[in-house]
């Protein structure tokens, strides 16, 4: 089940709201507790007793770390951090990288290794991530161990962002989870936030994909093979940006707040800023829990940049075994460490509208790499964004066909739709975003009636 199925949209959502509402204050985590598992076993009913166990090691985990005082026993404590991780990336690592390993090692050594047809849990990458930073958090005295198992369950499967994010950590919200702001303002804020989301993907993110399954995976000329790396850029920031926004809403409605995910990535002007813009919630957890352990840049140069090509690789992992996010991951290492050493000094002289579009060429460069998961599929690409082939009458037809809404999508990557919000709100005319939210929705539902398409790009991970 995805935020954007009907199924959710007019049932499992208005159930879950009347049943919190309706029910007494004391027990509404027991309540969303349920739901939230309801929520992972519609689609994984063997694998919520995976995300179970989870809870229950870091549970015990935390409670173990809290036994056991800093100064006293810091071995102890550390053995319980080192087993609770290697626990949580063990599990991790069994049901996301056995198949990529095996198969890795029969290319190497020239083997017939069995390799297992191993189901990936969806969202496993995002509550493990979770339930380790918040061992790690315990550990280092930055919060104290959650004593209910009600809360710190209900913290790990938290429906609105235990599929895809954003990455919450406990320290964000442990004061939420027992006393939050369930006003009307806030139900009221979380139902525009989850409707402005629902427009992305539905309205925008659907139809960027259609135009990028089209151009990518057809044998097109040049003009269709850029486009469709254009379409894709722009599907998977609507996507994931925009279940991004129903998640942050969901949480509105049920009087949570969570951090944002993203900030606008495409107004970047350098590499280094554009990942402080997308995915914040995971750059912030590498950057805390890996980059500056190792020692971040404080060791020189050449440790830093060792430090960029590891976390750069864990991160294109963290997206998927398989090889072409492997060289995603060192394509961001290698462009910024070049950022940091030589070439960011140069971009910053440029004229800001040549850095917006030097890194928007690089990240949708990046983005090809991320979409094909075959390299042989991946080289033919590339080789057709630089071959100046024609294309044919039927893919520009198309073309046209996409132009305005595409046109759209661009504008609606900038801060521009959110000015004009603003400017709406403020004056004469706030009465009218009531019926644009409607319109929106309306929108919304014929257009999952009337078509199939509806993926979701960062489910696989």
């Amino acid at each position: 089940m995805v935020f954007s199925d009907t199924i959710f949209l007019f049932f499992f959502l208005p159930a879950v709201l009347l049943c919190t509402k309706l029910c007494p204050r004391r027990g509404r985590n027991t309540v969303l507790l349920c739901f939230s598992l309801l929520f992972y076993a519609w689609g994984e009913p063997v694998y919520v007793f995976l995300m179970l166990a989870v809870i229950a090691v870091n549970y015990l985990a935390g409670l173990t770390l809290a036994c056991f005082p800093a100064e006293e026993r810091p071995g102890t404590r550390r053995l319980v951090l080192v087993l609770a991780v290697a626990a949580n990336l063990g599990i991790l690592g069994f049901f996301k990288y056995t198949g990529f390993l095996l198969e890795c090692v029969n290319t190497l050594t020239g083997s017939a290794l069995a390799v297992p047809r191993i189901v990936l849990p969806i969202g496993i990458s995002f509550y493990t991530f979770q339930s380790m930073s918040y061992v790690i958090d315990v550990y280092r005295g930055q919060v104290e161990a959650q004593r209910s198992p009600l809360l710190f369950g209900t913290y790990v499967s938290l429906f609105p962002q235990l599929i895809a994010g954003p990455i919450v950590r406990y320290r964000d919200i442990e004061r939420q989870l027992v006393s939050r702001e369930e006003t009307l303002d806030a139900f009221a804020e979380g139902v525009l936030r989850f409707v402005y989301g629902l427009a992305k993907k539905v309205l925008l993110a659907n139809q960027m994909g259609l135009l990028a399954d089209r151009m990518l995976l057809s044998e097109t000329g040049t003009l269709s093979a850029w486009a469709g790396m254009a379409a894709y850029t722009l599907q998977i920031y609507f996507d994931f940006s925009g279940y991004s926004d129903m998640a942050i809403g969901l949480g509105r409605m049920l009087g949570f707040t969570f951090k944002e995910n993203f900030n606008y990535p495409y107004v970047s002007r350098s590499v280094t800023e554009f990942w402080k813009r997308w995915h914040m919630s995971l750059s912030s957890w590498f950057k805390e829990y890996v980059y500056i352990p190792l020692g971040g840049n404080r060791r020189g140069p050449a440790r830093q940049c060792l430090n960029l090509l590891i976390v750069w690789c864990l991160t294109g992992l963290w997206h998927g075994a398989s090889m072409n996010f492997v060289l995603w991951g060192l394509y961001y290492a290698l462009l910024l460490i070049l950022e940091k050493l030589l070439f960011g000094r140069l971009l910053a002289r440029l004229p800001d509208i040549l850095q917006h579009l030097v890194t928007l060429l690089i990240v949708a460069f990046g983005w090809g790499i991320f979409y094909f998961t075959d390299m042989g599929l991946w080289g033919a690409f590339v080789g057709r964004l630089f071959s100046l082939r024609a294309d044919s009458a039927e893919a520009l037809r198309f073309l046209r066909a996409y132009l305005p809404i595409g046109l759209v999508a661009c504008a609606a990557a900038t801060e521009l739709p959110k000015r004009l919000l603003e400017k709406l709100r403020g004056g004469l005319l706030a009465p009218l975003e009531l019926p644009l939210q409607a319109v929106l929705f309306v929108l919304c539902t014929a257009a999952l009636v009337s078509q199939s398409y509806n993926p979701f790009i960062y489910f696989r991970f």
